[in-house]
């Protein structure tokens, strides 16, 4: 398989869309460590292998120092490192507090740079890379979690800076995804009718699935990747039939 030999760490790896991602690292023949501050219900596993867990506070620079030095005494070596760990409750500006929009910044944009610092030399001496895991609401108005949405086009700059001062011994790119259906999307969307209602919106006709975007993570992990470095890879089944195409009166069939 594309990924035998190789150790991936995929942060926030323990449900959703980074259980998804370690699934397919997994189906690639890599060796798995998922992260996160408490452990799954159940390993994350996937053809007959289950990937390593790790307890660890991404927002404490030294558990994550600590969590890279245990990496490299078990495994001699680090090639992939996924930035999934993130997420935010629906919270307008004006409802939260200061420090809440903060927290929510910390943790999607300064922690994948800090965690991207404590990965770095054993990256590096891997000729690895790092997917970064990031989101339309980076580029597009994001009412309800504005704070998200701005760490996440953050996100991307700082991947594509990293690109430029890392190359050519690590490449970094980022997976700019869409809506993806989860164990948690009825908290975004709904009961499964407004779940399957949303994904009429999207021009391929439904949600993302956790592994739709574990494949897309293989990829850019992958020596089919060798030449990219710096780019964003839209991840949204065609992103959003636009407003205006359903409102305007014209071109309407009777």
């Amino acid at each position: 398989m594309e990924l035998d030999g190789r150790v991936a760490v995929v942060t926030g790896g323990t449900r959703g869309v980074g259980a998804g991602i370690a699934r397919a690292f997994l189906r690639a023949g890599a060796e798995v460590v998922v992260c996160a501050r408490r452990p799954p219900d159940a390993p994350v596993a996937e053809a007959g292998r289950a990937a390593v867990f790790e307890s660890v506070d991404l927002r404490r620079p030294a558990e994550v120092g600590d969590f890279f030095a245990r990496i490299g005494e078990r495994y001699g070596r680090l090639d992939t490192l996924v930035n999934n760990a993130g997420g935010t409750p629906y919270r307008l500006l004006g409802e939260g507090r200061g420090e809440q929009h903060a927290r929510v910044v910390e943790l999607n944009l300064t922690v994948p740079l800090l965690v991207s610092l404590a990965a770095y030399e054993r990256l590096r001496a891997a000729r690895g890379s790092i997917v970064m895991i990031g989101s339309v609401s980076g580029t597009r108005p994001s009412p309800g979690t504005a704070a998200y949405g701005a760490a996440k086009a953050g996100l991307e700059n700082l991947a594509r800076s990293m690109a430029v001062e890392w190359a050519p011994e690590v490449r970094v790119n980022t997976l700019v995804l869409g809506m993806v259906r989860t164990e948690l999307s009825h908290l975004h969307y709904g009961d499964a009718d407004g779940i399957a209602a949303v994904g009429r919106t999207v021009p391929l006709g439904r949600l993302a699935e956790p592994s739709d975007i574990g494949e897309a993570a293989v990829f850019l992990a992958s020596e089919r990747a060798a030449y990219v470095s710096g780019a964003s890879l839209l991840v949204h089944g065609g992103g959003e039939r636009p407003a205006f195409l359903d409102a305007a009166t014209v071109n309407k069939e009777d």
